[in-house]
């Protein structure tokens, strides 16, 4: 259906007449009789009966005429949906507890009135993909991965470091420590169940334990943070590292520690990416934000792998 022939019905119902309607539309009195006309057509009924005053509804007019309306508002919303600056921005934190959905909670409170649409895609490929393809308009990931260079149509930029804390139970040998040197948790047993083959996350823990000795096991099903805190809890040998930026409740039970790794401090490489054609306004307050009020330069004493080290640190991101 037609929505041109549409409006135009609905603007001479409101009008009355077809000649003040082709005023409203700022089209020829001729136009609306054709659009009319084809309306009819389509919908198989005659929707108005001339009289010497101008134009009335028939049965059939009326019947349509609340459908017609509707029609009109759910086009409307449809192109508000992806009109830049009427939809909402669409950013992926890649998890609800992660670092990047704690730094769109500050974007939330110092900007209330920008509409937000949080998402949690899986990998750097998805979001990647996501962003060419106009899905999201940014998201947080660590992105510089040794042979897999970004699209040329995508920018990044470096946000914020994380730095990784050792969280153990209450029986665990390091468990009262006030922190650990880095090298002190070769022959410890760290358990991280969530490294997936491929994601950036897990070139970034192949990097840590290839150049510290670590032992860091991905045994067994990912039953999410719960399961892997309930765990950590109960086994003295085991261990797990977690963002300081993470934040996790647990029972008051389980007796869970985090103790800082020091000497150096590992930190995972938190960076915003975007398309470099993206036009919606909010994008551009949302890295003038984190300009504002992320880290400025990557602290002294802190590692992070050599491709990290290659494509971040320089400075935080900055406003369009």
């Amino acid at each position: 259906m037609d929505l041109d022939t549409v409006r135009t019905f609905v603007a001479a119902a409101e009008a009355g007449q077809f000649q003040e309607a082709a005023a409203d539309l700022a089209v020829t009195q001729q136009a609306v009789s054709k659009r009319v006309a084809a309306l009819e057509r389509t919908l198989g009924v005659r929707l108005f009966t001339r009289t010497p005053r101008g134009t009335k509804l028939t049965i059939d007019g009326q019947a349509f005429l609340p459908h017609a309306r509707e029609l009109l508002r759910v086009a409307e919303r449809a192109v508000a949906s992806v009109r830049a600056g009427s939809r909402p921005l669409r950013v992926d934190v890649l998890a609800s507890r992660s670092a990047g959905s704690g730094l769109m909670r500050g974007f939330h409170r110092a900007h209330p009135d920008v509409d937000l649409d949080v998402v949690m895609l899986f990998d750097v490929d998805t979001a990647v993909a996501a962003i060419r393809s106009g899905t999201i308009d940014a998201s947080f990931r660590a992105v510089a991965m040794p042979g897999r260079p970004l699209p040329e149509d995508v920018e990044s930029a470096w946000v914020i470091d994380e730095a990784l804390q050792l969280l153990t139970g209450p029986a665990h040998a390091l468990a009262d420590a006030r922190s650990v040197p880095l090298a002190r948790l070769a022959g410890h047993r760290i358990w991280m169940p969530g490294l997936a083959p491929g994601t950036e996350w897990t070139a970034y823990y192949d990097d840590l334990v290839a150049e510290f000795g670590l032992t860091i096991e991905a045994t067994g099903p990912n039953f999410g943070s719960d399961a892997l805190l309930d765990t950590v809890a109960d086994t003295p040998a085991l261990a797990t590292f977690m963002g300081d930026r993470t934040r996790l409740v647990w029972p008051a039970g389980h007796g869970l520690r985090r103790v800082p790794v020091t000497d150096p401090v590992p930190v995972y490489p938190h960076s915003l990416l975007w398309h470099r054609d993206n036009p919606h306004p909010a994008l551009a307050t949302l890295r003038a934000h984190l300009a504002a009020t992320a880290a400025g330069r990557r602290a002294a004493g802190t590692w992070v792998p050599a491709w990290a080290r290659a494509g971040d640190g320089r400075g935080p991101v900055q406003p369009s």
